[in-house]
């Protein structure tokens, strides 16, 4: 899948005039933040990890960072992420430009967690690594398809922006 993939995506919602696209790489959360203009908390990163039965595609604040014992709680499995080739077959889009949009129609769950929501404005990625788009928790949530809002990282709350 592509940004063009992630851009029909969005214009479903009306959000695809929304993306943009950077002559800089966003591939990590310190060059998304540097490209955007922002602090990197407002980074909304795109984690995979391998789930008791579908893949968890967690989104939380590019500060944050997961807190295992929180995280098996949750989903009942340890935190084991997908190698950069599994992200790609389980999401469709490439590590640096992985995102909560245009996903395969099974096999994949997304979640938010909860250290985004001290933000009016997150930016999630794309399909590229050189894409983001300015989204408020809420329409992140409904255009995400999340199931829920989680509470699985930590080092946030020592932060806050």
């Amino acid at each position: 899948m592509s940004i063009e993939h992630v851009r029909h995506a969005l214009a479903q919602h009306g959000l695809d005039t929304q993306i943009i696209e950077f002559s800089v790489s966003s591939a990590t959360v310190a060059l998304a933040a540097e490209a955007i203009g922002c602090d990197s908390a407002h980074i909304a990163k795109s984690l995979t990890f391998h789930g008791a039965e579908n893949t968890i595609l967690l989104v939380t604040a590019g500060d944050a960072r997961i807190d295992n014992a929180k995280f098996k709680s949750q989903f009942g499995c340890k935190a084991k992420m997908l190698s950069a080739e599994e992200v790609i077959a389980a999401t469709g889009h490439a590590v640096g430009g992985v995102c909560p949009f245009a996903l395969p129609e099974t096999g994949v769950e997304v979640w938010l967690d909860v250290s985004l929501r001290r933000f009016d404005t997150v930016y999630p990625a794309c399909g590229s690594s050189n894409s983001a788009i300015p989204l408020d928790c809420d329409t992140l949530f409904t255009i995400s398809g999340a199931a829920a809002w989680v509470d699985v990282c930590r080092g946030w709350q020592e932060s806050e922006t």
